[in-house]
């Protein structure tokens, strides 16, 4: 890959670490969020959906590390 290749890799990767920190973040949030909930209310509907928010955004964020780590092999 030439000079060119590698520094638009560079700046897609910059974009993809800065969206994985901010998805990251808001998956800390919804799980402080849920583990201030009472156990009664983690196990109600809405807990279902805060925790199945959370395994979401955790999955993206392990997708997105992996594609990061991808990158950095061609970079």
């Amino acid at each position: 890959m030439n000079a060119q290749g590698r520094k638009e890799i560079a700046k897609h990767l910059a974009s993809l670490n800065e969206i994985k920190d901010k998805l990251e973040s808001m998956r800390d949030d919804e799980e402080e969020k849920y583990d201030n909930m009472p156990e009664g209310l983690q196990e109600s509907e809405r807990g279902e959906q805060m925790q199945e928010a959370i395994d979401a955004l955790d999955n993206a964020v392990n997708s997105l590390e992996e594609a990061i780590d991808s990158l950095n092999e061609i970079n």
